[in-house]
């Protein structure tokens, strides 16, 4: 019952009316008591105080006298307005100085109090030490009573007026505040609970609709709009409410068509999607997964049952978005490769696997390798006929004229010798693609190597007119690698730079070090290379200019053959960023190299 916001309210009005008046009665008791009570004592100044010596000094001389008590009555009777005497609650007595026995007054002694109050006993001792300046009249608003006592002293007479109210007055107002104070908490109250339920009424009737909207909303029902009845804060919220319930339709709306944009998307695609929640369990699978996996994957699966053996869900739970983390999968003869990711980086998020069929990709690699293989074991034998033949016919007796002869076998023998180098180069493909060729790894100095290589392509770069520069750093450092098959990369960059540069030109080789790498550098000013042409530049086969490479003797094999030799050492082969026209080509290895299966130390 105490929940509901009727009854709050009005427990609130309730306790709020009843404090204040008690607040109020409380405060109006204690102001009434304490002005009868200033206003006693300040009377009571106003007739004995220092500032009327000539009234105090006419008692002290009566009191001199031997009738001195009367004369004292007759005095304070004369006097009785001004110190408020109305001998019902306030009262003067005459008392003995020294033995404070009663001795006249305007009432008998039985109104006295019953035991002494402190303001006589400091009368009497101020008569005892003859001091008629000190005078009792502390006040104490605990007390029923007010009271003060003068001593007066006269020769030898000595008296003490006391002078007595009782408070009936105040105690007779107070009851009387009491009954009203009363009177109008009842009233209060009364009001109060009236007005509690008319406020109640008012401020929780438009919270009642909003509530029984909130559920209609809750429900998926946005097409009833509460009306708008006040235009104070509870109007406010109740459009604000309207709106809250529009937007929300519409971004329910738009994220329903996503949601059949992403199911449609996931039905139709190629690649396999799958997904898991936050505990590993099955909650989205695309038919082209299935299909992938060949298997029926029921709701129930779990991540481990499909995935646990190749990575840790908790693993790839645990990257950071946009990371991911690659597997690869063989199912049957199905090659497939996978890319698992966290969709969400809250705790209640979870992985999402896009699940991609490289079967033919990897067959046409295969293909590729095996066609290279079967190339050039194909060219080996007629090679070896043609250049028997072109032989045998330069040694022949003037069986045609010598020059034509000489001419012919000499393109013979040229084009047996460039296809003798595509052999060779096929071969090495195809050792580098199976593992077989043996890396013979040693230590030796990098920046040996490069000047090596330099001296080897320095009387060609001189016959068609080149500046060849090479800017050896301070000192470069040893490392460990094939050296004979590194010089074979070095030699082909800086043979290609040297042919692809009109003659006249300028090649720079510069080097240098990092911590774990050695770097060497290749600038040419040459023909370059288009940008459209960059990536494929390390293809088999790929010739940027056909032509010229064939006149220049190229097989579009020496830069696939040299990053197949740098991968083999853990290094890179690029092209650099380049200023105006030319090539850069830059060679980057590491200094040290892992041992393996395939590669010997010495």
């Amino acid at each position: 019952m105490f929940r509901s916001l009727h009854m709050k309210l009005t427990l609130i009005l309730l306790l709020l009316i009843t404090s204040l008046m008690a607040v109020v009665g409380a405060f109006l008791t204690t102001s009434v008591s304490s002005f009868y009570i200033d206003t006693f004592y300040q009377q009571m100044d106003s007739v004995f105080g220092s500032t009327q010596r000539d009234f105090v000094s006419s008692l002290r001389s009566e009191a001199e006298l031997e009738d001195g008590a009367q004369r004292l009555q007759d005095i304070l009777e004369a006097n009785a307005g001004r110190l408020g005497i109305d001998y019902r609650t306030r009262n003067y007595f005459i008392l003995d100085g020294v033995s404070g026995a009663y001795l006249n007054g305007s009432t008998d002694d039985a109104s006295l109090p019953r035991e002494q109050s402190p303001n006589l006993l400091t009368a009497r001792n101020a008569v005892v030490q003859k001091d008629e300046t000190t005078v009792g009249d502390a006040s104490d608003i605990t007390a029923d009573y007010m009271d003060v006592a003068v001593p007066i002293i006269g020769g030898d007479n000595a008296f003490i007026i006391y002078i007595l109210d009782n408070k009936d007055t105040v105690s007779g107002l107070n009851s009387q505040l009491f009954l009203i104070i009363m009177q109008a908490l009842i009233i209060g109250l009364l009001i109060s609970v009236l007005l509690s339920f008319l406020l109640s009424k008012t401020m929780v009737g438009p919270i009642e609709k909003l509530t029984a909207g909130a559920e209609r909303v809750a429900a998926g029902d946005f097409d009833s709009e509460l009306p708008v009845e006040s235009t104070d804060e509870i109007g406010i919220l109740t459009g604000t409410f309207n709106e809250m319930a529009g937007v929300l339709q519409s971004t329910l709306a738009a994220m329903e068509n996503e949601r059949n944009k992403l199911d449609t998307l996931f039905l139709h695609m190629t690649d396999g999607v799958v997904a898991f929640d936050h505990q590993g369990r099955l909650i989205h699978c695309n038919p082209a997964a299935k299909d992938m996996l060949r298997r029926d994957i029921p709701e129930t699966c779990s991540y481990d049952e499909l995935f646990g053996e190749l990575v840790s869900f908790q693993d790839v739970l645990g990257l950071q978005r946009p990371n991911h983390t690659e597997s690869e999968l063989h199912v049957e003869d199905r090659t497939l490769e996978l890319y698992l990711a966290p969709f969400s980086d809250q705790a209640q998020g979870g992985v999402l696997i896009l699940l991609h069929d490289v079967t033919e990709q990897h067959r046409n690699e295969e293909r590729r390798k095996e066609f290279v293989a079967n190339v050039s074991h194909e060219l080996r034998t007629p090679l070896t006929n043609v250049r028997s033949y072109a032989e045998t016919l330069r040694d022949a007796n003037g069986d045609i004229p010598q020059d034509t002869a000489n001419s012919f076998l000499d393109i013979i023998i040229t084009e047996a010798d460039r296809m003798t180098h595509i052999v060779q180069d096929l071969l090495t493909l195809s050792r580098l693609d199976s593992g077989k060729a043996e890396l013979v790894l040693s230590r030796f100095p990098f920046g040996e190597a490069i000047e090596s290589v330099t001296r080897a392509n320095a009387l060609n770069a001189k016959q068609r007119g080149h500046e060849l520069v090479y800017d050896p750093p301070e000192s470069l450092p040893l490392i460990v690698g094939d050296r004979s098959r590194l010089e074979q990369v070095m030699m082909n960059i800086l043979g290609n730079a040297i042919k692809y540069t009109p003659d006249g030109g300028h090649i720079r080789i510069t080097a240098g070090s990092t911590e774990d790498t050695v770097w060497m550098d290749v600038c040419d000013d040459g023909i370059g290379i288009p940008e459209k042409d960059r990536e494929r530049i390390f293809d088999r086969f790929y010739r940027v200019d056909k032509a010229r490479s064939r006149e220049s003797g190229g097989t579009g094999l020496g830069l696939s053959i040299a990053r197949e030799i740098v991968q083999r050492h853990h290094g890179t082969i690029t092209l650099a960023p380049h200023q105006g026209p030319g090539t850069t080509v830059r060679l980057t290895l590491p200094i040290a190299q892992e041992r393996n299966g395939n590669t010997t130390l010495s």
